[in-house]
């Protein structure tokens, strides 16, 4: 079975966040990975829940409160993808020795965009109808879960979104609601249950809060104190702050 689009896109885009693969796969620990790889311990795990949600199949799997802050290896499809990451490696050499002038390698950069959303799911397009002036995007994120985007008609189609399509959804940390006991989802927002996976608490502002989805998923909010760790929570957010991203 191939890779997913995207995720291969990633891997061409990003290759520091696949090397963490191999430190992860040499260290058995998320901080020891980090450190090998030159990053912080947060970076590592943003790295990990974006390459997990990218892929069909998680590529990590860990637990927490392991030896040298919480242990981790990779899954079978993770070393799968770790193998097709060596052999791009091995492909990079013959492509730089390609290139006819330094500016093509600086086109190359341009033409590949990243983002400053912390969430990005991908998802595939379950439904399309019209709602006035905007389309209503459905999207079946896996596991039976679902959310919708709102995107005007020109975006459906400069995105050419049809059923079927294979797309990214981006939202913002700040964009995703945490629901307290009792409270009740705003009235057409998309509204999810998750378990509260991490809380990084911030000094001088709100907490970012890590919540894992059940489909293998994970999302990033930020709430104020107050959630711990395994706490099931419901969020939500409204379909318009849902980004929709396809392959250039």
């Amino acid at each position: 079975m191939s890779l997913p689009t995207l995720l291969t896109q990633h891997i061409a885009r990003r290759p520091q966040r696949i090397a963490l693969l191999q430190h992860i796969a040499e260290q058995g620990s998320i901080t020891r990975a980090a450190k090998a790889a030159g990053i912080s311990y947060k970076a590592a795990w943003d790295a990990i829940d974006e390459l997990n949600n990218l892929a069909s199949q998680p590529l990590v799997e860990r637990s927490t409160g392991g030896r040298g802050g919480g242990g981790a290896r990779l899954s079978v499809e993770g070393q799968r993808v770790l193998r097709l990451y060596q052999r791009l490696q091995a492909l990079q050499a013959q492509i730089l020795e390609a290139a006819e002038d330094s500016s093509d390698l600086d086109l190359l950069g341009r033409l590949m965009l990243r983002t400053s959303a912390r969430n990005q799911l991908q998802g595939q397009v379950s439904g399309l109808r019209r709602e006035g002036r905007y389309d209503r995007v459905s999207l079946a994120l896996g596991g039976g879960l679902e959310i919708d985007a709102l995107i005007t008609h020109n975006s459906t189609a400069r995105l050419e979104l049809t059923l079927g399509s294979r797309v990214v959804a981006l939202l913002k940390a700040g964009w995703v609601q945490l629901l307290a006991e009792g409270d009740k989802p705003e009235a057409g927002s998309n509204c999810l249950r998750a378990t509260v996976e991490d809380v990084l608490v911030e000094a001088d502002g709100p907490n970012e809060v890590r919540l894992a989805l059940g489909n293998g998923q994970t999302l990033c909010a930020m709430a104020e104190a107050g959630w711990l760790a395994g706490q099931q929570v419901r969020v939500q957010f409204h379909p318009a702050y849902v980004l929709l991203g396809v392959p250039a």
